[in-house]
């Protein structure tokens, strides 16, 4: 088992042409790769429930399966438990998975797994040295597929190799300075569970840390249905947020609460404070 520990951030449409430009990254070549992922639950959704993730990927001309465990974190930053390795494919290899630590795949759930949605993008991959750290950069464009519904997906992913998480905040908020980007919580998993639902449900917001998660997830939901009263339900978890904490933390919740008043709103200035924002608050709360 590793543990990954990485920074999401969703794109705006003009996101991934801004972040080949960008700096950072402009003077480097990305390893280019085409990703099918197929995941599996049970008809119940019971991985899901469980904040668990299984899928094989098909990824130049080999076969990965991989059980991702329910993660921690906030504001775009996670750590999750991951299992992965090498199958002969087409299905599932049930062998390996029933030997594994977690104790939601027990036999019964195994016997009930199924195909249950699809996640087709395209990734590029730059490796960033960085704040003293090793960085894995990662562009996905393409979409999920579920029950003849689709998304799409543009979002950016930043992995920790090697050195301190702080070092994603700090290569976040250097992308976010030309790039339109926000953190994002909501795991492809989810965001396919929620589309072959057709619904999408937020996290209560009490403490600080839980109104922002409640606010980025609620974007989460509004870039993959498009139904306004998701930016409202954002902009009133970003006030709930300034009531919670005061000071300096509330007057920049009640900043990016009024931003998202304007139609542009997802630009690079909205990303940046939203970034910092989040690098403020403690990363310590359960994730789909």
């Amino acid at each position: 088992m590793s543990h990954e520990i990485e920074l999401k951030l969703a794109l705006g449409p003009e996101g991934p042409d801004a972040l080949r430009r960008h700096p950072l990254l402009a003077t480097a070549s990305p390893v280019r790769q085409r990703l099918g992922n197929t995941y599996f639950d049970t008809p119940d959704g019971d991985l899901e429930a469980a904040r668990m993730a299984l899928r094989l990927r098909r990824i130049d001309g080999r076969t990965l399966q991989t059980v991702k465990t329910r993660g921690e974190g906030g504001g775009g930053l996670s750590r999750r438990g991951e299992w992965e390795w090498e199958v002969a494919g087409p299905g599932l290899d049930l062998a390996g998975l029933a030997g594994l630590p977690p104790a939601e795949l027990g036999r019964e759930v195994l016997s009930r797994l199924a195909p249950r949605f699809t996640t087709d993008f395209h990734r590029e991959t730059w490796r960033v040295e960085h704040a003293g750290a090793r960085i894995e950069v990662a562009l996905d464009e393409g979409e999920i597929l579920a029950d003849g519904r689709r998304v799409a997906i543009r979002e950016l992913e930043l992995e920790l190799k090697a050195g301190e998480p702080e070092a994603l905040w700090s290569l976040a908020e250097a992308l976010a300075e030309s790039v339109p980007l926000r953190p994002a919580d909501t795991s492809k998993a989810a965001r396919g569970g929620a589309l072959l639902r057709g619904t999408w449900k937020l996290p209560e917001g009490v403490a600080p840390s839980a109104w922002l998660q409640r606010a980025v997830v609620a974007l989460d939901a509004l870039a993959d249905t498009g139904e306004a009263h998701w930016r409202e339900a954002a902009r009133d978890a970003l006030s709930g947020l300034a009531e919670a904490s005061g000071g300096e933390l509330g007057e920049a919740a009640r900043r990016l609460a009024e931003g998202l008043n304007r139609a542009d709103w997802l630009a690079p200035p909205f990303g940046l404070d939203f970034l910092r924002l989040a690098r403020r608050l403690p990363a310590d709360r359960p994730l789909g």
